[in-house]
Formats: C-alpha cells, sequence, structure tokens
C-alpha cells in the first residue's frame, strides 16, 4: 500500500506541498516568477550539469514549464534547458524553498535528513542537516536577512508589525 493511500498519522499529511502550491499560486497570481530551490541526491531526476553544491533552483512558471504538477508526493514538469526538452522530478521533500524572483519574497524548508543504505545520516546530509558548520552564503541561493539587515529595510506602509516586538525575516536571494 502506497502512502498515499494510507490513513493520515495523527500529526496529517506534511504542509510542505500545501505551502509549495499555496506559494505558486501566489506568485503567479501577482505576476512573480516562482523559482524552487531544490537539495538534489539520487532520487530528484534534474539536469544534473546545472546542480552546484546538491542544489539546483528551477523556475516553475508557468511560461517555463509544460505538464507542470505539484503533487503531494513529487513535482513534475517538462522544461527546456540549453534549448532541450527535459522532464523534471522534485520529491517534495526535497524543495528547500519557493520564492518569487522578483523580491525574494516566498519560504524556506528544512533540508531533508537523507540516510544512507546502511540506515546511517550519510556525510552530506550530517553537513546539511547540522549546523556544525556555518554554511558559506555565496554557496546557496537564498539565505534569511538576519533582524539587522530586516530592519534596515522598509517595510513598506501595508505590513503590520510582527507578534512580540521582533523584526520579521525576510527571503533574500543571494546570486
Amino acid at each position: 500500500m502506497s502512502s498515499s493511500d494510507q490513513e493520515p498519522s495523527a500529526q496529517g499529511n506534511s504542509t510542505r506541498p500545501y505551502l509549495i502550491r499555496a506559494l505558486h499560486d501566489w506568485c503567479t497570481d501577482n505576476g512573480f516568477t516562482p523559482y524552487l530551490a531544490v537539495y538534489v541526491d539520487r532520487s530528484v531526476q534534474v539536469p544534473m550539469e546545472y546542480v552546484k553544491n546538491n542544489e539546483i533552483v528551477l523556475n516553475v512558471s508557468f511560461e517555463a514549464t509544460s505538464q507542470l504538477q505539484l503533487g503531494n508526493e513529487f513535482i513534475e514538469f517538462k522544461a527546456r534547458f540549453g534549448g532541450s526538452a527535459r522532464e523534471i522530478s522534485v520529491p517534495v521533500d526535497h524543495v528547500i524553498a519557493i520564492y518569487a524572483r522578483e523580491n525574494g519574497q516566498g519560504m524556506a524548508f528544512p533540508v531533508p535528513t537523507i540516510t544512507s543504505d546502511e540506515g546511517e545520516p550519510s556525510a552530506t546530509s550530517q553537513t546539511a542537516a547540522h549546523d556544525a558548520e556555518p554554511a558559506d552564503e555565496d554557496r546557496s541561493p537564498l539565505r534569511l536577512a538576519s533582524a539587522q539587515e530586516a530592519s534596515d529595510e522598509d517595510p513598506g506602509p501595508d505590513t503590520p508589525p510582527p507578534a512580540g516586538g521582533g523584526v520579521r525575516p525576510t527571503l533574500r536571494r543571494i546570486k
């Protein structure tokens, strides 16, 4: 029996696919280009020549894709890379962020913890899953802005202050 045929657990299904679809709709409705940042391993079907540091950023706008399916288990579509059509398949739990290209607004998710065939976390997942070493900001396409950086920005007149008096984090794209 597949996991989609089983009854939901007491915690329910993962919210990640629902949030991805909602943010994709928000981007599309507002004329923004939705981008997915994806953690790449053997279960991800993407053009490997575009993968850097086990990550790839994909344009998932309706203009850039065909047959886009934002499912609960996989995100699947066809897209052109270097002029040739490629089939893309990404497990939803490998999506580490979805954001608008134009303004960086979106949501980041935890990097998946991948286990090796022996059941032990792999070296890649240990580095990604633990904060033992600070991440090199130039390697990741996304990062949350620090509280100081966020406070330096004008949030605009329509943005309510965050609960608890803190500064609202923002998602920024790093080139």
